[in-house]
C-alpha cells in the first residue's frame, strides 16, 4: 500500500506507545479478541495484523470461508489503529501517554469493503494506512490477504477523529 508521506516520515514510536495502542487494541475492545485478530507491525505510516481461521469464524459451512463480517469488522478496526497511530505520530512533541488519551472520539463514519476472492486458509493478514489525518475527519485504506499476499478484500474508510 502506498504510503502516505506526511506520516511516515515521522520518526518510530517509543515501545511505551506502541505497548500502550496495543493494549488498547487487545485489551479494551473485547471484540478484536472475538476475532482472535492481532496487531504485527504498528508504525507511523501504517499498521499490520493477523487472523487465524477458526471454526466459529466461518460464513460458508460447506467451502469453509471465513465470513464476511469477520473480514469487514477486521479491516475496520485495522483502519481505526492506524488513524490511533497517525494521530499519534502527529503529537510525537507530547509524551507517549498523554498521546494514547487522544483516542476517546474516534469512530467510524463511513466503511466500504470490496470482496474480491473467496477467504479461504488457516491464516489472514490485514494493512491499513492512512490517506488523510484532517482536524475533524481521517480517511483510511485497507487490505485483506491471504497467508500468501493474495489480495481476497480491499477497504476504504473515514473516521471522526474531533
Amino acid at each position: 500500500m502506498k504510503k502516505n508521506t506526511e506520516i511516515s516520515a515521522a520518526p518510530d514510536f517509543e515501545p511505551e506507545f506502541v505497548a500502550g495502542l496495543t493494549k488498547i487494541f487487545d485489551e479494551m475492545i473485547p471484540f478484536n479478541r472475538v476475532l482472535g485478530l492481532k496487531i504485527t507491525s504498528l508504525k507511523p505510516g501504517g499498521v499490520k495484523g493477523k487472523i487465524d481461521m477458526r471454526p466459529e469464524l466461518i460464513g460458508h459451512f460447506i467451502s469453509n470461508r471465513l465470513h464476511g463480517g469477520v473480514i469487514s469488522a477486521g479491516l475496520d478496526a485495522m483502519a481505526g489503529v492506524a488513524v490511533m497511530a497517525a494521530i499519534g505520530a502527529r503529537h510525537m512533541d507530547e509524551a507517549p501517554a498523554q498521546r494514547l488519551h487522544r483516542f476517546g472520539r474516534l469512530g467510524t463514519i463511513d466503511l466500504r469493503i470490496d470482496y474480491l476472492r473467496p477467504a479461504t486458509g488457516d491464516r489472514f493478514e490485514l494493512c491499513a494506512n492512512v490517506l488523510r489525518l484532517g482536524s475533524r475527519v481521517a480517511t483510511a485504506r485497507m487490505e485483506f490477504l491471504a497467508a500468501d499476499g493474495v489480495l481476497l478484500a480491499s477497504g476504504a474508510a473515514a473516521y471522526i477523529v474531533s
